[in-house]
């Protein structure tokens, strides 16, 4: 009888042994085995074999899998990453031509909104703008940005009011005069009509700004690094130089 119930149990091993024995492990795991049997030349007589079962088989691969996701991540890091670089090698002309293309693209616009036709651009109000963002606004960004995080290097909030207080007082009004300046003296104005110009719009124009450039500064100030604080502040630029070449634009004081 035990002779009998050996054999049975050994024809039912061989059923449960093809059951794939697979261990513990997470999909990461590159080799699975499988237990099973293989008859010798008596049907009673068997022995266990192990094979080893690569998972790679069954599990797509990775690179396959996000390929057509990470190619437009990979385009806008490397264009970052190239920036950055400019930026850490040449800190000036990039912040330069940053601010350049920031005031074409505000100029663009301003026009589009102001203008009666879609094509009738004033190129030569773009390229005034342009030139003013490359060899006024640009450099200095740079040189106050630096100027304000060697005088006060810290970032607590009484620090970032008097870098606000500093830029309301002292760089908004002068790079502000200097904009409506240039912009009115390259449409021919006299100087007499660029003073009366400046006492015309220059108050307005700042007392507005106070409800605006605040706010910009203190994000900018606290939470923007140095070398990316020009650019941050040319973004905001962006909506206030829309406003400041439609005040720019409108036509000179009659002196008559």
């Amino acid at each position: 009888m035990n002779s009998l119930r050996r054999r049975c149990g050994l024809l039912l091993r061989p059923v449960a042994a093809r059951i794939n024995v697979i261990p513990k492990a997470t999909v990461s795991s590159k080799i699975h085995w499988r237990a099973y049997f293989s008859f010798r030349s008596s049907p009673m007589g068997f022995r266990i074999r192990e094979s080893k079962i690569s998972c790679q088989s069954f599990l797509p691969s990775s690179r396959h899998r996000f390929s057509s996701f990470s190619s437009p991540l990979k385009s806008g890091t490397g264009v970052i990453r190239w920036y950055l670089r400019k930026l850490d090698t040449y800190p000036f002309i990039t912040k330069s031509i940053s601010s350049s293309l920031i005031y074409v693209a505000a100029d663009l616009t301003s026009q589009m909104i102001t203008l009666p036709s879609p094509g009738s651009f004033d190129l030569i109000r773009t390229t005034r703008m342009a030139a003013y963002g490359l060899l006024i606004l640009g450099p200095s960004q740079h040189l106050w940005f630096n100027f304000m995080s060697t005088v006060s290097p810290r970032r607590d909030y009484l620090s970032t009011f008097k870098k606000i207080v500093l830029g309301q007082a002292v760089y908004g009004p002068t790079l502000t005069s200097i904009f409506f300046s240039y912009n009115a003296s390259l449409q021919g104005e006299s100087g007499s009509e660029i003073a009366a110009r400046l006492q015309r719009d220059l108050l307005p124009t700042l007392l507005n700004g106070l409800l605006f450039w605040p706010v910009c500064d203190f994000l900018t100030y606290k939470f923007v690094p140095v070398h990316l604080q020009p650019l941050t502040n040319s973004s905001f630029a962006y909506i206030w130089t829309i406003y400041l070449t439609y005040m720019a634009s409108l036509k000179g004081v009659d002196m008559n």
